[in-house]
């Protein structure tokens, strides 16, 4: 997340460095747009911790857009770090999970559902498509069934 305000902060600043040799008296204050990004994004984080078995959820959102990094920790099964990017709707987040599990890179997609402080995972029937996991039928998707992040602070 840290990288990604930075990123767009180099690239704000790449292209003010490439119009600053415009001979054009129209210059651009940064100061107010590097505000104004920061100001429109907001930061929340959740967990998930039963039975040994551990998730942490880092969510930016700006506007409709939501990105972020997603870990598990299952027990008994591999490891998953990646990140997540996708569309918030209403209360339910409907993203593209590109995740690193054994060496391998995978994508699938992931839903959740705000209830209060929790996001409640959703489940269903997938198949492959274009390269990756997507649901079936989003409209049926069960929530909260396993995995219900709690949000904590954001450290």
């Amino acid at each position: 997340m840290k990288i990604q305000l930075l990123s767009l902060i180099a690239l704000v600043s790449l292209f003010v460095a490439c119009q600053s040799g415009n001979t054009d008296q129209n210059t651009t204050d940064t100061s107010s747009l590097d505000t104004n990004i920061t100001s429109s994004t907001s930061q929340t984080c959740y967990k998930y911790a039963k039975n040994g078995d551990t998730a942490m959820l880092t969510l930016m959102t700006s506007g409709n857009v939501t990105s972020g990094k997603l870990n598990y920790k299952l027990r008994e099964k591999d490891s998953n770090t990646g990140i997540i990017k996708g569309e918030m709707r209403g209360d339910t987040l409907l993203a593209d999970y590109t995740f690193n599990s054994e060496g391998t890179e995978s994508v699938r997609q992931v839903a959740f559902i705000k209830k209060g402080d929790q996001l409640l995972e959703g489940f269903g029937d997938v198949e492959q498509k274009n390269g990756k996991m997507v649901f079936k039928d989003t409209p049926t998707l069960t929530y909260g069934q396993s995995i219900v992040f709690e949000k904590v602070d954001c450290q």
